[in-house]
């Protein structure tokens, strides 16, 4: 995870394998856009980067990360993805909202891969305050989207791999 002195968009260490066999859906949370635009373009660039086809990458808003996992399980009911990335970004406030949303959210994108036997990434930001969402949203710590693309590449690849 990232600290201090640590970029997670170094993937400088590992191997990526190409893209460009994959489909991918991005849903993307509209709340706290600022940081879910740049996590989204983060994504997009990274996947496309490492031979994604610009026309199999379908991008669908949702109000917020709530609505990350039914954006998720809509789109592969519809059929037709290697991989679902949600992106999302919930920073604590005063009440207990921040830990309800965190919770369902992590489960629901687990459920929905185990739902569909297909890689449903959590690319969601879950900060204390605005600016360590900024710091890992193009910032200092690099870009959770980058993270995520990279993770659903490889991980479209693994679920290739073990049906051969």
């Amino acid at each position: 995870m990232a600290t201090q002195l640590k970029n997670l968009s170094d993937f400088s260490n590992t191997e990526i394998p190409s893209a460009q066999p994959y489909r991918f859906g991005i849903v993307v949370a509209e709340w706290n856009a600022e940081i879910t635009n740049a996590l989204y373009h983060g994504a997009y660039q990274s996947l496309v980067n490492n031979g994604a086809l610009p026309e199999n990458i379908s991008v669908y808003p949702v109000p917020g990360s709530f609505e990350l996992t039914s954006g998720a399980d809509l789109l592969l009911k519809k059929g037709g993805l290697d991989a679902v990335i949600c992106l999302g970004c919930v920073i604590q406030g005063e009440t207990r909202h921040f830990d309800f949303i965190c919770d369902a959210v992590a489960n629901g994108v687990s459920n929905v891969a185990i739902k569909y036997s297909k890689p449903v990434i959590f690319g969601v930001l879950t900060t204390d305050n605005q600016q360590q969402a900024i710091d890992r949203a193009g910032g200092k710590h690099g870009n959770k989207g980058d993270e995520a693309a990279i993770t659903a590449i490889k991980m479209a690849h693994l679920a290739e791999t073990l049906k051969s």
